[in-house]
């Protein structure tokens, strides 16, 4: 077998390396959080070495940004799913039941990237990833509402509206990280999220 031959193997082995990695990684920041781990945590939790970990990743930062970009590209990707299943009118409850499910039932995610947050707070490289993965969230929001021809602008336009929802998911998520109470974080986002995304403003 050449050299070539071997190749593919090689780098399928690398890449079930790096997801395995940022598995562990997850579970770990998860309950510890980012800043209590160490790379040997990371590597005992994940049954690797510390040459498997450098082989893929240069710090534990960049383990970090790689596993939060991971799963802010799915999360975002889930939310503009969620909200294209319906076709050209928007089933207001519908869609925000699916993107309760997505957003707020991994509460490990969110205490992922809580940590992120207090790290992108003090360090502007890492803020413009945040901000960016907040941007393509409103952005899939925004982009619904502008294809749901059954569904009356919002006032102050459909940039505001995809703003506030955002900011309601993050004042909601905030009280699920204290509580961990899924079923009322759900019910509070429906609440808030329904007359937003039907055009009825803020809610009752």
């Amino acid at each position: 077998m050449t050299a070539d031959q071997r190749a593919p193997r090689v780098t399928k082995r690398r890449a079930r390396t790096r997801a395995e990695l940022l598995a562990a990684a997850f579970a770990v920041f998860a309950a510890k959080g980012f800043g209590r781990v160490s790379i040997e945590e990371v590597c005992e939790a994940a049954g690797y070495s510390r040459g498997a970990f450098y082989s893929n990743f240069a710090t534990l930062d960049e383990l970090f940004f790689a596993l939060y970009q991971e799963r802010a590209d799915l999360i975002a990707s889930q939310v503009a799913e969620a909200l294209a299943q319906d076709g050209p009118a928007l089933d207001v409850a519908a869609s925000v039941d699916r993107v309760a499910e997505v957003l707020l039932l991994d509460v490990d995610w969110l205490l992922v990237k809580t940590d992120f947050l207090v790290h992108a707070a003090r360090d502007p490289e890492v803020a413009e990833t945040l901000l960016r993965h907040r941007a393509r969230l409103r952005e899939a929001v925004a982009d619904r509402l502008r294809r749901a021809e059954a569904t009356a602008t919002p006032p102050g336009g459909v940039d505001a509206a995809a703003r506030a929802v955002v900011a309601a998911y993050d004042g909601v998520t905030v009280q699920l990280l204290l509580d961990k109470d899924v079923d009322a974080a759900r019910d509070w986002l429906k609440h808030l999220l329904t007359p937003l995304l039907s055009g009825g403003g803020e809610p009752a």
